[in-house]
């Protein structure tokens, strides 16, 4: 039987917090471990510059949160775990959507309507501050959806429309060019109605734009600690009766903890555990859960390299589906090579099996690469470098030289692999 495909898509701006963690991170990763799904997970970068012009923040909210994620169990060998700038496959398409989208359809997306509700409301110009990036958002997520015909994409209820207007798009790309064959699937809305929503400090819900989070690894346990600190209670005394419903601590506190653990901590608040300890066992029972993950975040944010591999292996293993997909679409719609097709096929098997480097960083702050065959054999295993810069121009000697003669680093051959071999493997590449 085929596997399911589902499809998630991680915004790249901000920091997480524990909101994020329980009512997303946490089902995500847990519905990743499902045999019977192939699960692609990516990181909308593209979609950030919509929102965000700062560089900076961009940069650091992709590593904080691709940290996050691999921290919090998602196993980047069992998913497609990438970057959505790193698959030049989607916006690609995404101009191959635009072509067949009509305008009428994207004049009709809530956040335009709403953007210019707006600025007419205001006694602006009905169009005013609103970029080709915000109007023509939902072709760019047309395109990540459709570059892997994923069968379900996860979104809220705010996010329905853009999943009809996918299938509206993928409907009229398979009439224009399909002749028979139905290139797109239809994608459907999967709606979570049992997601978690936790209260932020204040017992509205927990957000960013409240500036009322709990963070969820920023600052250590002393930031967690404080933050739960400050939740809002009432002025009731130690030995008085507590009202558990009335504050954000029982349910922040049921969102991680057993129903046995629940219970038990309802019953000491009704029987009038004080306000300052209940906060005390609320930091200990997160910080159960939380500091283990935290370690793992900390030793992940502290090689971004390491995390760049990853995410590079995710893309390389993403396009390998996504790559000669969109070489059909592009026949399909005229966009094809006038070489024979039997030399197009040649050409194309014999790009998809090259060796390749992959650079990386170790616990040991040294910088290594390896070369691996086609088939991901290890070939070669290089020394340690002080600096990437320097591990990149041990790869550039080798690449330009084809040869392993005048190598004086301490690089091994892999296990049963000759240095002729080697040789061919950087041959191949030279070509």
């Amino acid at each position: 039987m085929s596997k399911t495909r589902i499809l998630t898509g991680i915004t790249t701006t901000g920091t997480p917090h524990l909101g994020n963690y329980v009512g997303a991170i946490r089902p995500a990763v847990a519905a990743s471990r499902d045999d019977n799904v192939e699960s692609y997970y990516f990181m909308a970068d593209y979609h950030a510059l919509i929102k965000c012009d700062d560089p900076a923040r961009i940069a650091r909210s992709r590593l904080e949160i691709a940290a996050t994620w691999l921290a919090c169990g998602l196993d980047p060998d069992n998913v497609y775990f990438y970057r959505q700038s790193d698959i030049p496959e989607i916006p690609e398409l995404t101009w191959l959507l635009t072509c067949v989208t009509a305008k009428g359809l994207m004049n009709r997306a809530h956040a335009y309507k709403a953007s210019v509700d707006a600025n007419v409301a205001a006694g602006e110009d009905p169009d005013a501050g609103i970029t080709m990036g915000l109007y023509s958002y939902p072709i760019l997520m047309a395109a990540d959806i459709l570059i892997f015909n994923a069968h379900k994409v996860p979104v809220g209820r705010d996010q329905i429309q853009h999943i009809e207007m996918a299938r509206d798009i993928a409907a009229r790309f398979n009439h224009l060019f399909g002749a028979g064959r139905e290139y797109f699937v239809q994608p459907e809305a999967l709606i979570e109605e049992s997601v978690a929503t936790l209260p932020g400090l204040d017992g509205r819900k927990m957000s960013k734009s409240y500036d009322n989070t709990i963070p969820l690894f920023e600052g250590g346990a002393k930031k967690l600690k404080e933050s739960i600190a400050r939740i809002v209670t009432d002025s009731r005394l130690p030995g008085e009766p507590k009202d558990p419903d009335s504050t954000a601590l029982m349910p922040i506190y049921a969102a991680v903890a057993s129903h046995a653990e629940t219970v038990e901590f309802r019953t000491a608040l009704l029987d009038g555990l004080g306000w300052g300890d209940a906060k005390q066992q609320l930091f200990e029972r997160l910080e159960r859960d939380i500091a283990p993950m935290r370690a793992q975040y900390e030793e992940l944010i502290a090689q971004p390299a390491r995390i760049e591999e990853i995410l590079q292996d995710g893309a390389a293993r993403a396009r390998r589906i996504g790559a000669p997909f969109l070489a059909e679409l592009r026949e399909a719609v005229g966009l094809r090579s006038f070489r024979p097709a039997a030399e197009k096929k040649t050409a194309a098997v014999a790009a998809a099996r090259l060796p390749q480097f992959k650079q990386y960083r170790e616990a040991d702050g040294k910088f290594y690469f390896k070369l691996l065959d086609a088939d991901g054999r290890l070939l070669l295993q290089s020394e340690g470098f002080d600096s990437p810069k320097a591990a990149g121009q041990s790869i550039a000697a080798l690449r330009a030289t084809a040869s392993l003669a005048g190598d004086t680093g301490g690089h091994a051959l892999g296990p049963d692999v000759s240095a002729a071999e080697v040789e061919r493997a950087l041959a191949a590449l030279a070509q």
